[in-house]
């Protein structure tokens, strides 16, 4: 049985530094299958997973040959002030060729000096060697790991908060064209699985059928600079402004249009608009490219009658 209350859960778990939220295997698998051309002879970095209980290890791992994956490598942080599923005295990390057994023991890993953090050193080296980073990463460390992940030049697909398109440092990545979406979000994400001391309260939640808790927030994405045919399709437009105006009002503080949905984008107007943020879902670089994000000329919240947009792309076609 699914309940239904309110959204802060998640909130309040990025706050108090509590990331314990573990993917499911149907999500991993849900959008794994648009990449598979890149993973050929490539290493793959998971670098907040346990291999002894990880759906990422366990989805490449079964996906090993078919792939044709290199290597495979998970790490596993130690955590000083709560648990994981399964009791972890040090931090770890295991290499997996595809001659090894499926799930490894505690006698069959290579024990960090430290912590195991992904801003550790021996952390850094792994990602060094490899080529592709995978993760369900911390949502409250987020802004550092993707900024870590950019400086050392790693293609990723990682799970975050919608909010985190938001942030200047994301942001500025989509519209170089650097990052995009991925293929799924909000509810295209159908949960996380949590430990047993979270109280089932704050989103959606249930227990499935192998007494997993489950939290569904439907508010988390896939980021990545991994391309896709998805995002290469164009958005059918349908709609005109010459003589429909009034529906597109001018912003007070930057020469633009508003658009209100991105299934409203007039197919006849050249100039500027400004779109929900939801828009980047759907952003085709073919079709359109984005201008600047929220701000008029006064860098300000773009406006209409006085009153702040917020949250609006500034686009044109191209």
């Amino acid at each position: 049985m699914v309940r239904k209350v309110d959204h802060s859960l998640l909130d309040n778990a990025k706050i108090n530094k509590k990331d314990e939220f573990y993917t499911q295997l149907s999500d991993i698998e849900r959008e794994l299958q648009y990449y598979g051309k890149h993973f050929r002879n490539k290493t793959v970095f998971c670098n907040c997973d346990d291999a002894r209980v990880s759906n990422f290890y366990k989805y490449f791992v079964e996906h090993f040959e078919q792939l044709g994956l290199k290597k495979l490598i998970c790490a596993c942080y130690k955590k000083s002030d709560s648990d994981l599923f399964s009791k972890v005295e040090r931090a770890f990390y295991y290499e997996y060729t595809g001659k090894e057994k499926k799930r490894p023991a505690l006698k069959d890993v290579s024990f960090f000096k430290g912590d195991g953090d992904f801003r550790s050193k021996e952390s850094i080296d792994l990602l060094k060697k490899a080529d592709i980073v995978v993760t369900n990463p911390p949502f409250s460390l987020f802004r550092e790991y993707i900024s870590q992940l950019e400086k050392y030049n790693k293609k990723f697909l990682i799970i975050s908060n919608i909010n985190a398109i938001t942030y200047k440092e994301v942001f500025a990545l989509i519209k170089e064209n650097k990052v995009w979406m991925g293929v799924n979000m909000g509810r295209g994400i159908s949960g996380f699985i949590v430990p047993k001391h979270y109280k089932l309260y704050g989103l959606e939640t249930k227990i499935n059928e192998s007494g997993e808790r489950i939290i569904s927030p439907n508010n988390c994405m896939w980021l990545t600079n991994l391309d896709n045919a998805q995002r290469h399709e164009f958005i059918p437009l349908t709609k005109e402004y010459n003589g429909n105006e009034t529906a597109y009002p001018r912003f007070d503080n930057y020469n633009a249009i508003n658009v209100n949905k991105t299934q409203d984008i007039p197919m006849d107007y050249k100039g500027i608009m400004g779109v929900p943020i939801t828009f980047l879902h759907k952003f085709n670089p073919n079709q359109f490219k984005i201008i600047k994000f929220r701000k008029g000329d006064d860098e300000r919240d773009l406006a209409i009658n006085g009153k702040p947009t917020y949250f609006r792309i500034l686009i044109q076609g191209c």
